[in-house]
């Protein structure tokens, strides 16, 4: 599969993926496809599995066989970034950022506890496997940082993407008391490897579907016709 931006850029406002023959793309937020050039045969809709509902907020998925062209639109002040899966991957990620991933790769979840599942409002965090690519949707580019396994990185847990399945976490926040009082509270991490960064905190306004909508008014979006329209 290959992927290019409008203007080269990842923060363009559209991405395109370019699919060959026997390849497939899984679209975890089908309302972002623009537009569609292939048979209509090529797409096919699904509802999404009851865990994957809680965690993306969301209902149906699609799947897009290639030869295929399918142009996702970003939302204002998002970015698009194209991750590699390998075999051997442990990174942990926040499930909502996953825009898309390509056939053959596989998701596990792993639970947190219930005092991060409180703080961070997300129960399960999801680790890909690989070989293939995944999409991630984030407020600004992705950005890698090394961890260390005696040094600690401090993270705002509403930046914090992915970190390694075996790196260590503890909720915390830092500086003098001043400092402490007045900020959101920090991931410190310590471990092996890198962790994934989004530089800006999400806006909630800018895209309805990293919004906590009402399991009432997710459903009548997805089942009333024209219900994403209609209802605001």
């Amino acid at each position: 599969m290959e992927v290019s931006f409008e203007k080269s850029s990842s923060q363009a406002r559209m991405a395109t993926l370019r699919l060959d023959k026997d390849e497939s793309v899984h679209v975890l937020h089908p309302n972002q496809i623009v537009a569609f050039q292939g048979r209509s045969a090529q797409r096919e809709d699904s509802l999404m599995k009851l865990p994957s509902m809680y965690r993306k907020k969301r209902f149906i998925q699609s799947r897009v066989r290639g030869p295929a062209n399918v142009m996702l639109g970003l939302p204002e002040g998002y970015s698009m970034a194209v991750v590699p899966i390998g075999p051997d991957d442990d990174l942990l990620y926040e499930f909502r950022h996953v825009l898309f991933y390509t056939e053959g790769v596989s998701f596990t979840s792993h639970l947190q506890n219930v005092k991060n599942t409180l703080i961070t409002q997300d129960l399960v965090k999801m680790m890909f496997k690989g070989p293939g690519t995944l999409g991630l949707l984030s407020t600004g580019p992705i950005y890698q940082m090394a961890l260390d396994a005696k040094e600690p990185l401090y993270v705002d847990i509403s930046c914090l993407v992915a970190y390694p399945r075996n790196a260590q976490l503890r909720l915390c926040v830092y500086g003098n008391t001043l400092a402490s009082q007045h900020m959101n509270y920090h991931w410190e991490i310590t471990g092996k490897g890198h962790v994934l960064m989004q530089p800006c905190k999400p806006d909630r306004k800018l895209d309805e579907h990293m919004q906590s909508d009402s399991l009432l008014r997710r459903i009548a979006k997805e089942v009333i016709p024209f219900g994403g329209i209609f209802i605001k």
